[in-house]
């Protein structure tokens, strides 16, 4: 174990090159060694070999690039192999990290193996990969940085240079800079139907949870009084600060920190929906989650909408056609609290028919979104999806800087306006593969904003 060092990138070729070449030199940045196939390097057995050894015997960690292309290349599943055997020989059931990299067809060995996501936004991924390879106590060594010559291989052959300077990247989290110091409990003073009860709760403007026979909320007495007032009277029986309550869970009712925070999640997503709701977003119920999407009541088709301070003013659309279809961008909201409490803003683009030049009715086969997705999708690059959501968010801060989602009459959730900025201390500069006529001259892959572009 102790000449395990290396991070082994597993990917097809030259399918993934465009990602490993933008992920390698940020993982020797943070002090890792990694080892990738490189394209200039020798072919046949011989590269073969050195490849397979260096992950036999130097790998302390496999990184898998996921997607259907890659996982049915020969090669790829062969290192599949191997590695699965080193998980059993080093018991270490995390040796395989998968990267997901597109949507992908489970197979056999790690279809039950917890995926990094990439899709969307590599910022994201990346952030998510550096925790884990630090929980894991993958080794590295941050004293003395060193990027891989090979990589310079790679510039030459394709012309794509790793500079070091630090390159801002955008994610789609917002933090989470206030909520309520105090969350309540309330119970009943007497007999209720439980049936009523929760039934008058589903109905509330505001967030509640109902526990056994009372109700976590943000509300006080008389708020809750005034919405319970059908049912019977309740009496506060317990309030917790509300931090604690997230960390550390309570005691009567007795509920443990897993719960709490879940619970706690659950109520803010609430506010964020209601939020969404009374702005006259539609809503779309996906497998297991709604995703809000701004129509043609709230913006025209194509309209692009402006974002930016004034001295790097951009613009990009939420509305518009592909296909003989219309695309709708939208979100769903997913609260959590670690490492730091925000609110992840999950990308959806949902179609309609077109009718009229404008949308007509949703199109409700989950398949032809999906397959409309896949098409229409695929050619948009991180900076245009990070475009879309800095419009989707100026379109709901309206004159705000700051978003508020209600929790009670009186107090609310506050969430940044704008999206968590990360800063990588290499930057890559990729090739522009978009048309002329697509928004957001995609220079770099996760943008740097010193680069210059066209509205």
């Amino acid at each position: 174990m102790s000449d395990r060092n290396i991070v082994f990138i597993s990917k097809a070729t030259p399918e993934d090159d465009e990602f490993v070449l933008w992920l390698a030199p940020k993982l020797e940045a943070a002090g890792y060694t990694v080892f990738a196939d490189v394209l200039s390097l020798k072919a046949g057995d011989r590269w073969r070999k050195e490849v397979t050894a260096s992950l036999r015997d130097n790998a302390i960690k496999m990184l898998l690039c996921c997607n259907d292309t890659s996982l049915a290349k020969d090669g790829v599943q062969e290192e599949i192999g191997i590695a699965l055997d080193l998980s059993k020989e080093l018991n270490d059931k995390r040796f395989i990290i998968p990267l997901r990299l597109e949507r992908y067809k489970k197979i056999f060995g790690i279809g039950e193996l917890q995926y990094i996501n990439f899709v969307g936004s590599w910022a994201n991924g990346l952030a998510e990969l550096l925790d884990e390879l630090d929980s894991e106590n993958v080794p590295k060594n941050r004293d003395e940085i060193s990027i891989n010559p090979n990589w310079e291989l790679y510039r030459q052959r394709f012309s794509i240079h790793v500079q070091r300077e630090e390159e801002l990247l955008t994610s789609n989290l917002v933090k989470i800079l206030n909520f309520p110091s105090y969350i309540y409990y309330y119970e009943p003073t007497g007999a209720i139907d439980l049936d009523a009860f929760k039934d008058e709760c589903s109905l509330s403007k505001y967030p509640v949870e109902v526990y056994h026979n009372g109700v976590f909320t943000f509300m006080g007495p008389d708020e809750i009084n005034a919405l319970l007032s059908g049912v019977g009277k309740f009496k506060k029986k317990a309030s917790y600060p509300t931090e604690n309550f997230i960390s550390e869970g309570a005691s009567r009712p007795k509920i443990k920190s897993r719960e709490t925070s879940n619970l706690v999640s659950s109520m803010f997503r609430q506010a964020w929906n209601s939020l969404c709701r009374e702005k006259g977003l539609t809503e779309y119920a996906y497998s297991s989650q709604l995703g809000f999407h701004f129509n043609k009541s709230l913006i025209p088709l194509k309209k692009r909408v402006p974002w930016g301070d004034k001295a790097d003013r951009r613009s990009s659309a939420l509305r518009g056609t592909s296909k003989g279809k219309v695309w709708e961008y939208g979100v769903t909201a997913i609260v959590s609290f670690w490492p730091f409490p925000h609110v992840k803003l999950k990308a959806r683009v949902l179609f309609s028919e077109l009718s009229s030049n404008e949308a007509g009715s949703i199109i409700n086969d989950p398949a032809k979104q999906h397959k409309l997705r896949r098409s229409t999708c695929s050619g948009w690059r991180n900076k245009q999806w990070h475009g879309r959501l800095m419009a989707y968010l100026v379109m709901l801060l309206g004159d705000n800087e700051t978003l508020y989602l209600p929790l009670s009459f009186s107090s609310n959730v506050e969430l940044s306006g704008m999206p968590v900025i990360l800063k990588s201390p290499v930057t890559t500069q990729l090739p522009n593969n978009l048309d002329d006529e697509d928004e957001e001259a995609d220079l770099t892959t996760l943008g740097n904003f010193d680069i210059e572009e066209d509205d």
